[in-house]
Protein backbone atom coordinates (compact mmCIF):
# COMPACT_ATOMS: atom_id res chain seq x y z
CA UNK A 1 0.00 0.00 0.00
CA UNK A 2 3.20 2.40 0.83
CA UNK A 3 4.38 1.58 -2.35
CA UNK A 4 1.23 2.41 -3.92
CA UNK A 5 0.92 5.64 -2.44
CA UNK A 6 4.88 6.72 -2.93
CA UNK A 7 4.35 5.69 -6.51
CA UNK A 8 1.12 8.10 -7.49
CA UNK A 9 3.10 10.87 -5.38
CA UNK A 10 5.92 10.65 -7.59
CA UNK A 11 3.75 10.58 -10.66
CA UNK A 12 1.56 13.28 -9.51
CA UNK A 13 4.86 15.68 -8.64
CA UNK A 14 5.81 18.06 -11.17
CA UNK A 15 8.70 17.45 -12.74
CA UNK A 16 10.73 20.46 -14.00
CA UNK A 17 12.56 19.48 -17.20
CA UNK A 18 14.32 23.31 -17.30
CA UNK A 19 17.86 22.95 -16.09
CA UNK A 20 19.23 24.76 -12.89
CA UNK A 21 21.71 27.40 -13.20
CA UNK A 22 23.54 28.50 -10.68
CA UNK A 23 23.04 32.31 -10.78
CA UNK A 24 25.81 33.08 -8.23
CA UNK A 25 28.68 31.27 -10.28
CA UNK A 26 27.65 32.73 -13.27
CA UNK A 27 28.00 36.21 -11.81
CA UNK A 28 31.39 35.56 -10.51
CA UNK A 29 32.43 33.81 -13.29
CA UNK A 30 31.06 36.67 -15.87
CA UNK A 31 32.62 39.08 -13.63
CA UNK A 32 36.14 40.35 -15.01
CA UNK A 33 37.30 41.80 -11.81
CA UNK A 34 36.80 38.63 -9.75
CA UNK A 35 40.61 37.16 -9.41
CA UNK A 36 40.63 33.80 -9.94
CA UNK A 37 42.17 33.34 -6.64
CA UNK A 38 38.94 34.63 -5.21
CA UNK A 39 36.51 33.13 -7.46
CA UNK A 40 35.15 30.48 -4.67
CA UNK A 41 35.01 32.64 -1.71
CA UNK A 42 32.77 34.74 -4.12
CA UNK A 43 30.47 32.64 -5.44
CA UNK A 44 29.67 32.29 -1.65
CA UNK A 45 29.03 36.08 -0.79
CA UNK A 46 27.40 36.05 -3.93
CA UNK A 47 24.75 33.08 -2.72
CA UNK A 48 24.30 34.90 0.51
CA UNK A 49 23.61 38.20 -1.77
CA UNK A 50 21.23 36.24 -3.88
CA UNK A 51 19.37 34.50 -1.30
CA UNK A 52 18.55 38.09 0.68
CA UNK A 53 17.31 38.89 -3.02
CA UNK A 54 14.46 36.17 -3.37
CA UNK A 55 13.29 36.43 0.29
CA UNK A 56 12.92 40.03 -0.26
CA UNK A 57 10.34 39.51 -3.27
CA UNK A 58 12.36 41.10 -6.03
CA UNK A 59 11.35 40.44 -9.45
CA UNK A 60 12.39 37.41 -11.33
CA UNK A 61 13.61 39.60 -14.20
CA UNK A 62 15.67 41.43 -11.66
CA UNK A 63 17.49 38.63 -9.34
CA UNK A 64 21.30 39.14 -9.68
CA UNK A 65 20.98 42.75 -9.40
CA UNK A 66 22.76 43.31 -6.10
CA UNK A 67 25.21 40.37 -7.58
CA UNK A 68 25.87 42.73 -10.61
CA UNK A 69 26.75 45.51 -8.60
CA UNK A 70 28.68 43.99 -5.89
CA UNK A 71 31.03 42.95 -9.25
CA UNK A 72 31.63 46.56 -10.33
CA UNK A 73 31.51 48.03 -6.94
CA UNK A 74 33.98 45.69 -4.92
CA UNK A 75 34.37 42.46 -6.88
CA UNK A 76 32.52 40.77 -4.47
CA UNK A 77 34.99 41.70 -1.56
CA UNK A 78 33.27 42.37 1.64
CA UNK A 79 36.15 44.25 3.65
CA UNK A 80 36.59 46.82 0.14
CA UNK A 81 37.37 50.32 0.77
CA UNK A 82 36.47 53.18 -1.47
CA UNK A 83 35.83 56.89 -2.34
CA UNK A 84 38.36 57.92 -0.03
CA UNK A 85 37.32 61.92 1.75
CA UNK A 86 40.07 62.98 3.17
CA UNK A 87 41.56 60.23 5.38
CA UNK A 88 38.67 58.33 5.81
CA UNK A 89 37.01 56.02 3.56
CA UNK A 90 33.28 56.99 3.01
CA UNK A 91 32.26 53.97 0.95
CA UNK A 92 33.16 50.63 2.98
CA UNK A 93 32.01 47.31 1.86
CA UNK A 94 30.71 44.48 -0.70
CA UNK A 95 28.00 46.91 -1.87
CA UNK A 96 30.57 49.97 -1.30
CA UNK A 97 27.69 51.78 1.23
CA UNK A 98 28.42 55.46 2.61
CA UNK A 99 27.92 56.08 6.44
CA UNK A 100 24.21 56.98 6.12
CA UNK A 101 23.25 53.63 5.55
CA UNK A 102 24.18 52.97 9.12
CA UNK A 103 22.25 55.80 10.46
CA UNK A 104 19.13 54.96 8.06
CA UNK A 105 18.49 51.29 8.15
CA UNK A 106 21.20 50.59 11.01
CA UNK A 107 23.39 48.19 8.24
CA UNK A 108 26.43 46.71 9.73
CA UNK A 109 28.47 47.75 5.98
CA UNK A 110 31.22 45.04 5.93
CA UNK A 111 28.34 42.39 6.82
CA UNK A 112 26.95 40.75 3.12
CA UNK A 113 23.32 40.21 4.42
CA UNK A 114 22.86 43.45 6.15
CA UNK A 115 24.20 45.58 3.35
CA UNK A 116 22.47 43.62 0.88
CA UNK A 117 19.24 43.86 2.81
CA UNK A 118 19.64 47.72 3.13
CA UNK A 119 20.48 48.35 -0.10
CA UNK A 120 17.73 46.50 -2.01
CA UNK A 121 15.49 48.09 1.05
CA UNK A 122 16.18 51.66 0.56
CA UNK A 123 15.55 50.67 -3.73
CA UNK A 124 12.37 49.64 -2.84
CA UNK A 125 11.62 52.46 -1.17
CA UNK A 126 11.77 54.04 -4.36
CA UNK A 127 9.62 52.09 -6.07
CA UNK A 128 6.19 54.24 -5.26
CA UNK A 129 7.90 57.25 -5.81
CA UNK A 130 9.83 56.74 -9.42
CA UNK A 131 6.16 55.16 -9.98
CA UNK A 132 4.20 58.31 -9.55
CA UNK A 133 7.10 60.99 -10.77
CA UNK A 134 7.96 58.82 -13.67
CA UNK A 135 4.53 57.29 -14.44
CA UNK A 136 6.05 53.98 -15.52
CA UNK A 137 3.67 50.69 -15.77
CA UNK A 138 6.14 48.45 -16.53
CA UNK A 139 7.77 46.26 -13.94
CA UNK A 140 11.01 46.71 -15.61
CA UNK A 141 11.08 50.24 -16.09
CA UNK A 142 9.18 51.42 -13.13
CA UNK A 143 12.84 49.06 -11.20
CA UNK A 144 15.02 50.56 -13.25
CA UNK A 145 14.37 53.71 -12.36
CA UNK A 146 13.87 53.00 -8.55
CA UNK A 147 17.65 51.21 -8.85
CA UNK A 148 19.11 54.02 -10.42
CA UNK A 149 17.26 56.58 -8.48
CA UNK A 150 18.38 54.60 -5.21
CA UNK A 151 22.23 54.30 -6.10
CA UNK A 152 22.79 57.95 -7.58
CA UNK A 153 22.72 61.43 -6.30
CA UNK A 154 19.67 63.09 -6.13
CA UNK A 155 18.79 65.11 -9.72
CA UNK A 156 16.20 67.98 -10.02
CA UNK A 157 14.01 66.14 -12.63
CA UNK A 158 14.27 62.92 -11.21
CA UNK A 159 16.64 59.99 -13.43
CA UNK A 160 13.56 58.49 -14.85
CA UNK A 161 15.42 57.98 -18.10
CA UNK A 162 18.60 56.91 -17.17
CA UNK A 163 19.82 53.68 -16.37
CA UNK A 164 22.31 52.47 -13.48
CA UNK A 165 25.77 51.00 -14.20
CA UNK A 166 25.45 48.14 -13.00
CA UNK A 167 22.20 47.21 -15.04
CA UNK A 168 24.57 46.34 -18.30
CA UNK A 169 26.39 44.03 -15.76
CA UNK A 170 23.09 42.29 -14.69
CA UNK A 171 22.60 41.99 -18.36
CA UNK A 172 25.81 40.33 -19.48
CA UNK A 173 24.98 37.88 -16.21
CA UNK A 174 21.38 37.06 -17.78
CA UNK A 175 23.12 36.35 -21.03
CA UNK A 176 25.39 34.18 -19.89
CA UNK A 177 22.95 32.28 -18.16
CA UNK A 178 20.73 31.65 -21.16
CA UNK A 179 24.21 30.82 -23.27
CA UNK A 180 23.83 28.13 -20.23
CA UNK A 181 20.87 27.12 -20.39
CA UNK A 182 21.29 26.71 -23.87
CA UNK A 183 24.11 23.89 -23.63
CA UNK A 184 23.53 20.43 -23.94
CA UNK A 185 23.98 19.03 -20.18
CA UNK A 186 26.37 15.65 -20.24
CA UNK A 187 23.51 13.25 -19.58
CA UNK A 188 21.38 14.89 -22.71
CA UNK A 189 24.50 13.58 -24.72
CA UNK A 190 23.93 9.74 -25.60
CA UNK A 191 27.10 7.82 -26.75
CA UNK A 192 27.23 6.55 -30.19
CA UNK A 193 26.37 2.85 -30.57
CA UNK A 194 28.51 1.21 -32.84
Amino acid sequence: MQAIMIFVMAISAPINLEPKVDLARVAVESCSKVREKNKESAVLIARKMLAVEKSMGVPDQFLGMSLAAACLESAFNPLAKGDKRGKKFKAIGVLQLWPWYKKAYGTTRTDIVSSTTSWLRHIMRMLPKVKKQCRYRSTKKIWVAAWVTGVRHKKPGGRCKEKPLHYKQLKKIRKAMKKQLQKPRQSDILPKVP
